[in-house]
């Protein structure tokens, strides 16, 4: 289906000419249809089937523990593909409850199956190291080397087999059930701009028009909006952060973050240096930058509501789809003809859902789903320039996927660090192809400065974001957070992080409350800076021609899916993550393209 933006989107009418729209119905027909009922019967049989291994783990030798793996990886694609149905059927109608019934029964169904599976991981991690290095010298165990490995480092944080299980039957009517009452509250959020009702995405976009007293009416009305909820979202923060103590103190995690690191496969120290260095290049990086800013708005300071202004001397235009799809498609290509093939098929087989439509949860993404299927990309599409470098962020995730497939569902899918590798890449590819079709100086000026604004966004704010959660969740530890104590460490960490150079009102404490990471995955924040000045590493190593068949050594990357750690990734490219460094030189990426404006 092609759908053309309009004011029933949530905004203003632009002409941005038809967007696809999913079609799920090549997945599953529908919610009740036959197949989806089938493959359902069909996992809960094959999972009956495989509890025979219970408790006999131990017993198998190394060709029947192979065997046994396979079986455990098609039964988890299996009900995967039925996951991601019910995830994305909902996440296009976020606000009908029918669809979130639909959804919240199937997660719960699929968790009492998957803990018909917890024995089988479990008794792995209770083999010794000898007895399993046995089992693993045959072929087929062999072939699941890598997901045996990342499955061990949990080993030390593993509980009894009833508390495991305990774990995740009760994670349907805990986290899963407060994340849905989040997530389905943002998408039915309505914000009253003058005489209009506009959704949490539309009132964002509102808040960088051109006209700067349009934009304070917007971000005044997101404030108000999100006080007027704040109570809620501060419920669900401290819910969530006391039910994460709690596990964190069962399985021993030192910190609020150690689990996050570990899931990651990422260590401590790498993660400090990168948070030291984000933080050590405020003052040269988003501090200087904003200064910039205020000087080229005629100002001494930024106004709340000016921060994410474009300039002054912007033609400000909505770029219709078809331009977008062409624009990321030729950057893509100019790269590498073979992504360029693989994002084809995004295009033309309805694989995005592209409209900003009421309703929708909020946000952008690439859903993978199985390995033996095709991922499928959620956009807000509004026309910006950050639209078009989103759409060619989420291509990149998606021929991510693609690539890593052969790897099968256990290990096709990067740790969250690197997960973001292939989506940088795309947007740095999309952003130089706009860069250099900008024959117009002043053209030329907005799209830099709108990078430099995109990528203070995924390091500089996302490590102040980072900051933020540690905070919260150490502070929780003493007692439950008001609204009031949120706001203010809120506020503390964007100071900190934007600069003098910005003004913040009182109201400013209520927008973390937007920022949805918080809720969904606990410290995922930080992987954003960490993949972004990765991505800017690795672009400066394509770009200077410093490492020969380039293009060849960054697709056998991405084809390694979760196989390989972070540093057999980056070793073919000369670049080392534990080198404190390589964080350094990433922030020095963004300080140069602030040299550059500066010199205009």
């Amino acid at each position: 289906m092609q759908y053309a933006h309009d004011a029933a989107a949530g905004g203003e009418a632009f002409n941005l000419g038809p967007m696809p729209e999913w079609d799920l119905t090549d997945l599953y027909s529908a919610p009740d249809g036959p197949d989806f009922k089938a493959d359902f019967a069909a996992a809960e049989k094959r999972i009956g089937a495989f509890e025979q291994h219970c408790g006999q783990v131990a017993a198998l030798d190394g060709k029947a523990f192979g065997a046994a793996i396979a079986e455990f990886e098609a039964i988890t694609e299996a009900t995967t593909k039925l996951r991601s149905f019910a995830e994305l059927y909902w996440s296009a109608e976020a606000s009908n409850p029918e669809r979130g019934r639909f959804y919240q029964d199937t997660t719960e169904r699929l968790a009492a199956l998957n803990g018909k599976l917890l024995f089988f991981t479990l008794e792995i991690n209770r083999l010794d190291d000898g007895a399993l290095a046995a089992k693993m010298t045959d072929p087929g165990a062999a072939r699941y080397a890598a997901w045996v490995r990342d499955l061990r480092v949990m080993r030390p944080h593993q509980l009894a087999d009833d508390i495991e299980k305990l774990f995740l039957d009760k994670s349907t009517t805990s986290r899963a059930a407060w994340v849905r009452l989040y997530d389905e509250t943002r998408a039915n959020m309505r914000f009253k701009v003058g005489e209009e009702e506009l959704t949490l995405i539309a009132v964002s976009h509102r808040c960088v028009d051109p006209d700067s007293d349009r934009r304070k009416e917007a971000v005044q009305a997101l404030f108000a909006g999100l006080k007027e909820q704040i109570s809620l979202y501060t419920l669900i923060t401290n819910v969530l952060a006391k039910d994460k103590a709690v596990e964190d103190e069962w399985r021993n995690f030192p910190r609020s973050v150690s689990q996050r690191n570990l899931a990651n496969l990422v260590e401590d120290e790498v993660v400090e240096a990168l948070v030291s260095a984000v933080k050590g290049a405020y003052a040269d990086t988003s501090h200087r930058y904003y200064k910039l800013k205020a000087k080229w708005l005629g100002k001494d300071k930024l106004d709340f509501w000016d921060r994410g202004a474009p300039l002054p001397t912007t033609v400000h235009r909505e770029i219709p789809w078809a331009e977008a799809q062409a624009t990321v498609r030729a950057a893509f290509a100019g790269f590498s003809p073979k992504l360029a093939g693989i994002i084809d098929d995004f295009f033309d087989k309805n694989w995005i859902d592209a409209p900003a439509r009421p309703g929708k949860e909020v946000g952008a993404y690439c859903n993978a789903t199985v390995p033996s299927w095709h991922p499928y990309i959620m956009l807000h599409y509004l026309g910006t320039a950050r639209d078009v470098t989103m759409l060619a962020h989420e291509l990149g995730h998606g021929v991510h996927n693609v690539l890593a497939a052969p790897q099968g569902i256990l290990t096709f899918l990067p740790p969250l660090t690197l997960a973001e590798t292939a989506s940088g890449f795309g947007e740095m590819l999309a952003f130089h192809e706009m860069l250099a079709a900008a024959k117009d100086p002043a053209q030329r000026r907005a799209l830099l400065a709108g990078k430099v604004e995109e990528m203070l966004g995924s390091t500089v704010r996302c490590i102040a974001g980072h900051e933020f959660e540690r905070q919260v969740h150490d502070a929780r530890k003493a007692g439950e957070l008001s609204p009031e104590q949120l706001g203010d460490i809120w506020l503390a960490v964007m100071k900190e992080c934007f600069g003098p150079a910005c003004t913040f009102i009182d109201e400013n404490k209520y927008s973390w409350a937007s920022v949805n990471h918080f809720v969904q995955l606990p410290f995922y924040y930080y992987a954003y800076a960490f993949g972004d000045c990765l991505v800017y590493a690795l672009y400066n190593v394509y770009a200077t021609k410093a490492v020969p068949d380039f293009e060849a050594k960054y697709l056998d990357m991405l084809a390694a899916g979760g196989t390989l750690r972070h540093k057999e990734l980056l070793a073919p490219f000369g670049l080392d993550a534990a080198d404190p460094d390589f964080w350094r030189r990433g922030m020095r990426t963004i300080a140069g393209f602030i040299d550059e404006l500066e010199k205009t």
